[in-house]
């Protein structure tokens, strides 16, 4: 019976450790790896509840590229912005401790308690205000987490859905980054001056050069064409709920928005907002008139 040969002598190299790394010759595609967060948080800190929000409860796509999205991102306080009778505005910071180069300062608005988030002339507003979105009657029929919101008529709901409709249309507005209940986390409009970053100021607090005025008329105007060509009115337009960010205007505050045609007093309140902006223009210098602008806005609603 023949027996398998082997050898006497086991090679010099057989237990000298292996200096090859554990991945080598591992598919790259089976390694991952972690980062480690901290499990504590301190004063003034959250953890970003992005990853527990629904679809309808985020900005619209595609987004900016400031927007952080990561799961282990805190959101942390630096105080208030401005104070309001129906909410307070609020400025955060989200970052991710492992991104710090990625941190961005955003708007939180937070609408107060029921006791106080009853508007001036609020059923003037409501009044023939309807679904615009097939998707906000789904999460309603589901009862999702979103349509339970909106069940609930609160007016950040109004100014979210509002805020989202405005951005897809391409009007200047900040970028709504999340709802969450009653706070609303959205871009903060911001002007550079001497090197340091503030807040843009509202444009009734702004003396600018008769160009920059003019800009400004030409971007008021287009924007409000765009709106009632969506069958839109802002409802409750001025200078001091728009913003002088720079030669650009950007409109904020946009819980009343109203329906043109839908809402009984929808031309009233455009040619109210039209009357108040034109007054402002008036008076750095430009020769406008509310009745030819709301004219001609009009031709462009039907």
């Amino acid at each position: 019976m023949s027996h398998p040969s082997f050898p006497r002598a086991l090679p010099e190299d057989f237990f000298r450790p292996d200096d090859r790394s554990p991945l080598e010759g591992i598919d790259e595609s089976f390694v991952f790896t972690y980062d480690t967060y901290a499990d504590e948080l301190g004063e003034g800190q959250r953890w970003s509840r992005w990853e527990d929000l629904e679809a309808l409860m985020k900005g619209p796509e595609p987004r900016p590229d400031w927007v952080v999205t990561s799961s282990g991102a805190i959101d942390t306080e630096l105080g208030v912005l401005k104070t309001g009778k129906e909410a307070d505005v609020f400025l955060v910071e989200r970052e991710d401790p492992h991104r710090p180069d990625e941190a961005v300062v955003m708007a939180a608005k937070r609408y107060r308690d029921t006791d106080h988030r009853t508007f001036h002339r609020a059923a003037s507003y409501t009044e023939g205000r309807s679904m615009k979105r097939s998707r906000d009657n789904r999460a309603l029929k589901r009862k999702s987490t979103w349509g339970k919101q909106v069940a609930a008529g609160e007016w950040a709901v109004s100014e979210w859905n509002a805020l989202r409709r405005c951005w897809e249309l391409g009007l200047p507005v900040p970028y709504p980054v999340q709802i969450d209940e009653t706070e609303i986390l959205m871009e903060w409009i911001t002007v550079t001056v001497d090197g340091d970053t503030e807040t843009a100021p509202r444009v009734a607090q702004v003396r600018p050069e008769h160009s920059v005025v003019e800009g400004f008329y030409d971007q008021l105007r287009d924007a409000l064409t765009t709106l009632v060509q969506a069958g839109l009115v802002h409802g409750d337009l001025s200078p001091y709920n728009t913003l002088a960010a720079g030669d650009r205007l950007v409109i904020i505050d946009l819980p009343q928005m109203v329906d043109l045609v839908g809402n009984p007093r929808g031309m009233d309140f455009l040619l109210r907002d039209c009357a108040n902006m034109c007054a402002w223009f008036r008076s750095r210098g430009l020769e406008v008139d509310e009745q030819e602008l709301f004219g001609e806005l009009m031709a462009h609603a039907f």
